[in-house]
């Protein structure tokens, strides 16, 4: 796998960070100030304007970095959109990394300045997969890129905890595309997860499901989603933990949080095992998808983060072992021998013994 110049990986570090300045210049009046607030023995920033009446919008949590210099510098930030356009045009153009078909992009964007990544929702699917080319300066194949729906998970924890919520999401949508409608859940009528438009091109939010299969087939009401409900998936939780800031190159740039990449290469193992035989199109995806992220890790010299979140995920219990040997199983024979021989080495580089996992053919 052909990795980036580094000039290029140095620029598409620098838009990461420039887009995140500039969501916050959008999203923060320098009218306000910040506060922190301690919740439940932890402390997480606000932001509060007091006209023309007192408001408190949850920013995120105290100990983030990113979050803690970005209120620090607050004042000093400045707007420089042209700048940024130009940098995503270098790095599509030059560099050849992807960016998403222009629609997704607008809705992503929309969503983002809604301040659904504030809110500590997550980018997942395919159209996350299309920041891992620049997030780990590599070029992936197009072909593993393409798809005509977003998705977003988000903690239920986290949307019931923040005491802050999106505007009203189809309004956020219309304003991209006014065809665009509710589906309604299928055993919650009321709910609606799902947003599609005329065009059948499909929104859809999701959060983690560890508790009873009883809750698998309704939706779950998520209080700072403007008034969306979340569908409830098993191994979401473990997709969604420590996700990691990166950017979609569209238009000048658009913040977004993603799944580490060694967490989706591995949950997508899980998922392709786990899809019935009718989905065979979306299952030999998902196995190439997390057999380029792998090779992707190995030339870019993080197999160690594979080989944790690999053993994070196997020591979770015997239906995570079961999806995992049947995920990999599924592989084509010469992505599974490199898939095992990358993982094998990490593993043994880390000194990490898992029971019942072996690496020989």
């Amino acid at each position: 796998m052909k990795t980036i110049d580094l000039a290029y990986r140095t620029l598409y570090a620098e838009l990461v960070q420039r887009s995140l300045d500039a969501s916050f210049e959008t999203d923060f009046s320098t009218a306000g100030n910040f506060v922190r607030v301690p919740v439940k023995g932890r402390d997480y920033w606000y932001f509060e304007e007091t006209r023309p009446e007192k408001t408190r919008r949850y920013v995120g949590p105290a100990e983030d970095p990113e979050i803690a210099k970005r209120v620090a510098a607050f004042r000093e930030i400045k707007d420089d959109l042209r700048s940024r356009r130009k940098l995503v045009s270098t790095l599509v153009r030059d560099a050849h990394l992807t960016a998403p078909e222009p629609f997704t992009g607008d809705v992503v964007e929309a969503l983002e300045k809604a301040g659904l990544f504030r809110l500590r929702a997550v980018l997942v699917g395919t159209v996350a997969f299309q920041t891992y080319a620049g997030y780990l300066g590599v070029r992936l194949p197009g072909a593993a890129l393409q798809t005509g729906d977003a998705d977003f998970a988000q903690f239920h924890s986290v949307s019931a905890e923040v005491g802050d919520s999106l505007p009203p999401v189809i309004e956020v949508l219309k304003a991209v595309d006014a065809t665009f409608r509710e589906i309604p859940h299928r055993t919650d009528a009321g709910r609606a997860t799902q947003y599609e438009n005329a065009a059948r091109y499909r929104i859809e939010f999701l959060t983690p499901n560890r508790g009873s299969d009883d809750h698998a087939d309704h939706a779950s009401p998520m209080p700072s989603l403007g008034g969306a409900s979340a569908q409830p998936l098993r191994f979401l939780d473990f997709l969604i933990r420590d996700p990691v800031r990166t950017v979609l190159l569209h238009r000048s740039g658009v913040p977004v949080l993603v799944p580490s990449p060694e967490r989706f290469a591995v949950h997508k193992l899980i998922v392709a095992a786990r899809r019935e035989r009718s989905a065979a199109a979306k299952r030999d995806k998902d196995l190439h998808q997390a057999s380029l992220l792998v090779e992707a890790l190995d030339a870019t010299r993080r197999q160690d983060d594979l080989a944790h979140a690999f053993a994070e995920a196997w020591e979770r219990g015997d239906a995570w072992r079961e999806a995992l040997r049947t995920g990999l199983q599924l592989l084509q024979p010469d992505r599974r021998e490199m898939l095992k021989l990358v993982l094998g080495k990490a593993l043994d580089a880390n000194g990490i013994n898992l029971e019942g996992f072996t690496t020989r053919p």
